[in-house]
């Protein structure tokens, strides 16, 4: 875990598309994994993408998660209550436990069943107030813990944990397996953030486009990443996610395909790997170039 660093403020980013089954747990893990091997910082992945808990199960602590559920409070779905601040106060290193360390470079809030209730609980609640919580959570109490990149693996569907995690990033991570299906839903993910950024006035954008399961010998693969490249070409990532056997047999050990030995992976896992390693790259340059603009317009 990262010394506290209280001066620093964490990249943040969530990865979103609003459908199930499009790489959007492989590509935070992935992409963290990339983010703090191959430029050594801090990373904090945080999954709130429902009880299922597969971040945990991506790297082999599900079980371990899972044992000490019943006894794990405050805990993700914790944050979102009104009495968090209270809560966190009276209860010593609340965050800190929440935080499990992997056996790669990335730490991990898993998720928790009270996820559940989460979105009912919000819906209760005034909305000056719904749609801050996690990002009020975020600068309080997780940014003073000097974590470099902040992750958020969202839900699938538009609901009220998703609108605070857009709200607390401000920029969106679109993992998108290849289909026609898939490319609609990608530009109606585009007018849902042009819509939300003009109904509540919020900083939110699409920062990065991530094709994934891509198949270069299938023309419709090759077309649609064209097509991609035409209409994104500032966001979408460097190269495709590969499909490779090499990630479901890296998962079902509980691992990356980062954690696997060279000599043992498939060429098109090792291929996944620099895919992943280019959109790290980009993401941070982008970053990079958003804040060097922002400062140059407040000057």
């Amino acid at each position: 875990m990262p010394k506290q660093n209280t001066a620093n403020r964490a990249l943040r980013a969530a990865l979103f598309m609003d459908k199930g089954g499009v790489t959007k747990t492989t590509s935070t893990a992935h992409l963290g994994e990339a983010l703090a091997r191959e430029y050594g910082l801090n990373v904090l992945l945080i999954d709130l993408a429902g009880k299922q808990g597969d971040l945990s199960k991506q790297f082999g602590i599900h079980d371990e998660v899972r044992a000490a559920e019943d006894d794990a409070w405050p805990n993700i779905s914790t944050v979102f209550a009104e009495e968090w601040s209270t809560i966190a106060e009276k209860v010593p290193d609340a965050v800190e436990d929440m935080i499990w360390e992997t056996d790669e470079n990335v730490d991990l809030i898993p998720a928790h069943e009270g996820l559940d209730s989460v979105d009912d609980d919000l819906a209760s609640v005034n909305v000056e107030d719904r749609y801050t919580r996690l990002d009020e959570f975020l600068t309080n109490y997780v940014d003073p813990l000097g974590y470099d990149v902040v992750l958020l693996d969202l839900p699938g569907l538009t609901n009220n944990v998703t609108l605070n995690g857009l709200f607390a990033t401000g920029r969106v991570i679109a993992p998108l397996t290849m289909g026609e299906f898939e490319e609609r839903q990608l530009d109606q993910l585009v007018a849902d953030i042009d819509e939300i950024v003009a109904g509540f006035d919020v900083d939110l954008e699409l920062a990065m486009v991530l094709p994934s399961m891509y198949d270069k010998r299938a023309n419709v693969d090759t077309e649609m990443l064209a097509r991609l490249r035409e209409q994104y070409p500032d966001r979408i990532a460097p190269s495709p996610i590969t499909s490779s056997q090499g990630v479901p047999n890296a998962q079902a050990e509980g691992r990356t395909v980062f954690a696997v030995p060279n000599d043992e992976l498939l060429a098109t896992a090792k291929r996944v790997k620099d895919a992943y390693t280019d959109a790290a790259t980009a993401l941070l340059q982008r970053v990079d170039g958003e804040t060097a603009t922002a400062s140059t317009e407040t000057n």
